[in-house]
Parts: C-alpha cells; structure tokens; sequence
C-alpha cells in the first residue's frame, strides 16, 4: 500500500468498459459500450460496483451483460500535493444527501481514501452508501473551502508541537536516569 501522509491508500481508481451482451434480436451497437471510473479497494469489487450502477442507470444487469476491459489508472505525477474535489452522494438514514468534499493530497486515490474515512467518521456511512458522482483536480484560486486556502499562504509555517530532548552521550551509559526526560524547553 501507498502512504500518503495520514491515511493510507485503501483505494484504487479503475476504467472498467463493459456491454450489453450481443443477442441475436438486439444485434451490437457501438452505442451500447458503456465506460465508467470507480474506485474500489480490488478489481473483483470494482466489477461488483460497475454492475450496481450499470443496474440503476442503464437498467443491465451482469448476468445479462458483459465486462469488456478493466484497467487501474496511476495518477501522472504522484509526488506534487495537488487539491481535489470530489462530488459525491450519500445515503443515510433520514435518506439521501448531496455533497461537495475538498482534499489535499499527492494523488486522487489518497484524496478518494480521506473521503471515506471522514465520511464514516462525520456521518457514518459505509463505503457501499457512498456514491462517487466527479472527482477533479481544483486549481488554487477555485477553492471553496477554508481548511485548504491556509496552505495556500506564502509564510506558512508548521510548529513542533512536541519536542523530545534526547539524551547526552555520559546518560546513553546508564541503564536508568534520575529524572524525567524534558519535552519542552522550560525548566
């Protein structure tokens, strides 16, 4: 798995391109390829999520249609923090909820990731009643939220909150020190 600061990425984006199947009444159209980005943990459920949305827009089931091509797609430069936004759509149990999340991060698997777990943490909804509508990388002037314009300041600074003094090279002798180690630098 791929560390991205905080939150590790559980979460992969795949292109998955799948069909109605050819029958003998219908014939094939080209028009009848459908092609969709989902993100999922593995192949095997981002299959399982194409056929729950090909179910409620397209009216095809699997057994009724077929999987054409799956491909994971790597983000372009993974080492520059990038902002996301990501549209998404909830269900909960008062019923169904539209919202518009903003995220920093090196790729839009990570952003995806942090969505999820700030969703279940917020709102506790699981990864099956999260519907992902867009996601798009946002430029700097265009973002809406104020926990991601701090990072866009020029002077911006990250205090070491919490500093642990190591010992001297005479105390590294000894088993056991007489008194506590320091975290700041009061006396």
């Amino acid at each position: 798995m791929q560390d991205t600061g905080l939150v590790q990425t559980r979460y992969h984006q795949y292109q998955v391109v799948g069909r109605l199947k050819p029958s003998a009444e219908k014939g094939t159209r080209k028009a009848d390829i459908y092609k969709m980005n989902i993100f999922a943990p593995n192949k095997v459920v981002a299959k399982s999520r194409f056929w729950y949305y090909m179910s409620l827009l397209k009216r095809v089931k699997k057994a009724n249609g077929e999987i054409l091509q799956i491909n994971e797609i790597f983000e372009k430069k993974p080492s520059t923090v990038s902002n996301y936004g990501i549209w998404m759509r909830y269900d909960s149990r008062t019923g169904h909820h539209n919202m518009y999340r903003e995220y920093r991060d090196v790729s839009i698997c990570g952003a995806v990731s942090k969505m999820y777990q700030d969703v279940a943490a917020r709102h506790r909804s699981r990864f099956s009643n999260v519907q992902i509508v867009r996601t798009a990388q946002v430029p700097d002037d265009m973002l809406r939220k104020t926990w991601n314009k701090e990072y866009l300041e020029k002077d911006i600074k990250f205090p070491i909150t919490h500093r642990v003094l190591r010992p001297s090279s005479k105390a590294l002798k000894k088993t056991f020190v007489a008194r506590r180690p320091r975290t700041c630098f009061d006396n």
